[in-house]
């Protein structure tokens, strides 16, 4: 595990950019697996920006989304599909056939969860995923458990989850409790993963996360066991 200390947020932001550019350079039609949240929107913001002076190229990219709320449809402003259409694919000349998100619509979310899988082993995994890390350890919407879940699952949210998001929302009320999210395996099975925190709210979790007991407790402290995991911290470890 390589954890890089940022100066501020938009350091942490920039040297995130540089790893995933990094990525399409190398890997033009690479798959890469991205997150939602308040953290990610400065990276995200990067990466236009070089877009837009011609450094990038995402027309070969295939994108694949961690998760989505239950009941919002893809097209509504509070879902994850909308923010990162608005933050990165709108931006960028990925083609829209090339971004994958799950169906939160869907009548059965059991079958649309294994289908989501099917379709990330299809394209043979993915090769970068960008994670973000919750105030209890989640990453993506992998929520403290008794048991690591290893494949894409509808999950009942975390009032603390919940209270996390409800910024984005007009009434606590309107928050969803459930979403689909992507599960422990099909992250651990990504060939490079890239966790970006930021803040002091976030020092005791995330030590818990990265120094630790390997635990369902704390989901994120399974990417201990990852043999390729990159961490970009702003304010939130004592390096």
């Amino acid at each position: 595990m390589k954890i890089i200390k940022a100066g501020d947020y938009k350091e942490m932001s920039r040297k995130a950019a540089n790893i995933i550019s990094a990525q399409v350079i190398l890997r033009p039609q690479c798959v890469l697996g991205l997150c939602s949240g308040a953290t990610p929107i400065g990276t995200y913001q990067q990466l236009v920006e070089w877009y837009d002076k011609g450094d990038l190229d995402f027309a070969g990219v295939r994108a694949v989304c961690l998760d989505e709320y239950v009941g919002v449809p893809a097209g509504a402003p509070h879902s994850f599909r909308y923010f990162l259409g608005s933050c990165l694919f709108d931006c960028v000349n990925i083609p829209p056939q090339n971004v994958f998100v799950p169906d939160g619509m869907a009548d059965d979310l059991q079958a649309e969860c294994e289908r989501y899988d099917r379709l990330i082993e299809s394209m043979g995994g993915i090769d970068l995923q960008l994670l973000g890390l919750g105030y209890n350890g989640h990453i993506g919407f992998n929520e403290p458990n008794s048991a690591f879940e290893k494949t894409a699952h509808c999950v009942r949210l975390a009032e603390s989850t919940r209270r996390a998001n409800a910024r984005y929302f007009d009434t606590m009320d309107l928050v969803p409790s459930q979403a689909i999210t992507l599960g422990i395996k099909s992250i651990m099975q990504a060939k490079k993963i890239l966790l970006i925190v930021s803040g002091e709210d976030k020092s005791y979790v995330l030590e818990q996360a990265l120094f630790g007991p390997v635990t369902p407790r704390v989901p994120a402290s399974i990417l201990q066991l990852h043999p390729d995991v990159t961490v970009i911290e702003h304010g939130a470890l004592e390096l």
